[in-house]
């Protein structure tokens, strides 16, 4: 009796349609995303912790006065949403790989995939929408940083 052993290549489900291989741009996007969020997470610490008073300068003020600039907004903004898609990319991994049944690994992946959505819109709408002096709040209710607006 002989046993044939198929090449190395060989895919594991030969009649797999072809279509999008989901895993292999989930896997690209964690590499780049990884990188990218390395550069702007140092950026960001570099910011808020070395330069001026460092951490002591860290308050309301400060936040209102650097998301009052296009620029940290989307760089923030940016770091939100490559952070929490690269968070919930790696949690659909683990559930992929330790989920037993697959209700309950559908289940935890839609769980996963609401919280994601749900904090990105939730961070987005704080970061874009931002605004510490509003028209029309009374002045007493106002940081100091609005009493010369």
């Amino acid at each position: 009796m002989s046993q044939t052993i198929d090449a190395p290549r060989t895919p594991a489900y030969p009649n797999r349609s072809k279509g999008t291989n989901w895993e292999k741009w989930g896997w690209i996007y964690m590499r780049a995303s990884g990188v990218l969020l390395v550069v702007l997470i140092f950026g960001h610490l570099f910011v808020n912790l070395m330069v001026g008073d460092g951490v002591h300068a860290i308050d309301f003020a400060f936040v209102g006065g650097k998301w009052s600039d296009p620029f940290w907004q989307i760089w923030d903004g940016l770091m939100l949403w490559l952070a929490l898609i690269h968070g919930g990319n790696g949690m659909r991994t683990l559930v992929n790989d330790y989920a037993r049944s697959r209700g309950l690994r559908g289940t935890l992946k839609i769980a996963i995939l609401i919280a994601v959505v749900v904090l990105i819109v939730l961070g987005t709408l704080v970061i874009f929408t931002f605004n510490p002096c509003p028209a029309g709040a009374p002045a007493d209710l106002l940081p100091s940083i609005c009493k010369g607006i």
